[in-house]
């Protein structure tokens, strides 16, 4: 059984405590507070948006055991990770749920176990329960249970009275679930005159040794002092922890085929020692008695011979033992059963078969005299048709001659017949091929007919285009004349234009050639004016500035007369 089978186990408990109606279905709020505290015992990293979106409430109604088992294998079950959480924590809130609902303890407080034990019961009862739904323990399994409680005590198990209370049960044969369970343990009717305390002592011992395990003291390998720690062992390592709570861990011992288990003699004050040898150290315990030792050493034994034989855990190996023991019981008793109902069978088969044989015998006795009454009448059949064969043979003798009489005028006739036959198949062949002859004719005719109506309507669309171009055309040499004629018009009109323009050129030469003249005359003038000026300017530059003794003679052209230079250049431009 593997860790998530032992979790559904529980998670079923949990489910059913929150159906309420016993319908089958949660509400989606409870099923979020059942996820989000499995997240938390369980130590996953909590995903509200999933949870969210799984539990949305755009659909109404519960969710089924089916509905959640999605959610709770893609995001819980396949997130876990052995040894990372407290698995009494995990089945502590899931008996909570339960219990609070089911399991129901005698008010007075006269109950045999208290509500801690009955939580270890529980436990206990999962172990070894079946992997089916609902869950419930076969009586074998109820047996060896409190087999080993009273064991613990000391105390002899009377079979004898769990038998007869199991066929009590209307459901005992079957199998006692776990609340059916508790209340025969809390009835007292196995463990009379038993304290109350010497039971709880006996639940946690078989409780410890179920789920393997307790205190020991350990010595340390560098300081070599002695701590008590507390020792969890699983087939391929002993872990230890500060406290039963298994909230810190300290270390672990991996085990292997190469690891083994020592007693040691007592020393430093220490008693019950033993220790565990690996390859890389050895590891020194003690336990708080010889018994507490030898059981802890054949639990790390049997470990480390499960852990090379592949194996998980030796009280799930001896479950697995036990239940193969009963399937085997169960198929022999079945196999018995069936040989029993075979050989019943056998026998009715056989008196059957020697009543057929009676009948068989008297049978034959009156087929043999029914076979003489037929075999003389068969006889006396055989001679009367014997004698009617003779004269069948006779006549058919008879018969025979005139037929092979009748069968030469019958073949000369077919002979005949067959002449005919042949003649008239020729007669058809030539009928046939001179069919043919006028079908392709006639063919020929039509194809003949077809393109002369198709070369006529050719024709006849040609001689329309034809008509039509010929409309066109005329159209088109009307049109042309009109256009010649506005064309002759408007060359009449630009000739005399032209003519005007020539003559307008002539003027406009006649009139360029004097004005040439003219601007030749204006320059000619325009330089003597120019040549008069600067004589004048001179004459003025000494007239207005005269000669002192010592001065030079500057040159006067920009004086007075300085301003008329723009004027003329600017005449003399206009003039060009």
């Amino acid at each position: 059984m593997d860790l998530r089978a032992e979790l559904l186990k529980s998670i079923w408990y949990a489910f059913t405590a929150l159906d309420v109606e016993k319908s089958g279905k949660v509400s989606k709020s409870q099923l979020k507070v059942l996820s989000h505290n499995l997240y938390t015992v369980l130590c996953i990293p909590h995903d509200p948006v999933a949870l969210e979106e799984h539990f949305r409430d755009d659909d109404d109604g519960p969710v089924s055991s089916q509905g959640y088992m999605p959610y709770l294998n893609k995001y819980i079950l396949d997130k876990v990770e052995e040894g990372a959480f407290v698995k009494e924590n995990f089945d502590e809130l899931c008996w909570t749920l339960t219990a609070k609902k089911n399991y129901k303890p005698d008010r007075n407080g006269n109950s045999v176990v208290s509500h801690q034990d009955a939580f270890k019961l529980w436990c206990l009862f999962n172990f070894l329960s079946e992997d089916k739904y609902p869950l419930v323990m076969v009586p074998d399994e109820v047996e060896y249970l409190l087999k080993k409680i009273c064991t613990a005590m000391n105390v002899e198990l009377n079979s004898c009275e769990l038998d007869d209370y199991l066929s009590q049960e209307p459901q005992g044969q079957g199998g006692l679930t776990v609340w059916q369970f508790l209340d025969m343990v809390n009835s007292g009717r196995f463990l009379r005159g038993i304290e109350q305390e010497a039971i709880s002592m006996a639940v946690e011992e078989v409780y410890q040794e179920v789920i393997e395990d307790g205190y020991l003291w350990k010595r340390g390998q560098l300081r070599r002092n002695w701590s008590e720690r507390w020792f969890m062992l699983k087939p391929s390592v002993l872990s230890y922890y500060m406290s039963e709570e298994r909230k810190e861990k300290k270390g672990s011992i991996a085990l292997d085929k190469h690891c083994c288990v020592e007693v040691l003699p007592d020393r430093d004050g220490k008693r019950c020692m033993f220790c565990v040898k690996t390859l890389s150290r050895t590891y020194e315990m003690s336990a708080s008695d010889t018994r507490q030792r030898q059981e802890w050493t054949l639990a790390i034994q049997t470990a480390i011979r499960l852990q090379a034989e592949g194996k998980k855990s030796l009280h799930k190996d001896l479950k697995q033992k036990r239940r193969e023991q009963r399937e085997q019981r169960e198929q022999r008793k079945a196999a018995k059963e069936e040989e029993t109902q075979r050989l019943k069978q056998l026998q009715e088969e056989k008196e059957r078969k020697l009543q057929e044989l009676e009948l068989l015998k008297e049978a034959q006795r009156q087929a043999e005299i029914l076979l003489q009454e037929e075999e003389q009448r068969r006889r006396q059949q055989h001679e009367e048709m014997q004698r009617t064969l003779e004269i069948q043979l006779r006549e058919a003798e008879q018969a025979r001659a005139s037929m092979q009489a009748e069968m030469v005028l019958k073949e000369a006739e077919a002979e005949r017949q067959r002449k005919r036959i042949l003649e008239l198949e020729d007669m058809q062949e030539r009928l046939q091929e001179a069919l043919q002859q006028e079908v392709k004719a006639r063919q020929d005719e039509e194809a003949v007919r077809y393109a002369q109506a198709r070369l006529l309507a050719e024709e006849e669309e040609k001689l329309k285009e034809l008509m039509k171009l010929k409309e066109e055309q005329e159209e088109y040499i009307i049109k042309t004349q009109r256009e010649k004629q506005v064309l002759k018009q408007e060359m009449e009109n630009k000739n005399k234009c032209l003519e005007e323009a020539q003559k307008q050129l002539e003027e406009v030469r006649v009139n360029r050639q004097r004005v040439d003249q003219d601007v030749v005359a204006a320059q000619r003038k325009l330089r003597q004016a120019s040549t008069n000026v600067k004589h004048w300017n001179v004459q003025m530059n000494r007239l207005m500035h005269p000669i002192g003794p010592g001065d030079k003679r500057t040159n006067v052209s920009g004086g007075v007369f300085a301003g008329y230079q723009p004027l003329l250049s600017r005449r003399d431009s206009s003039l060009k």
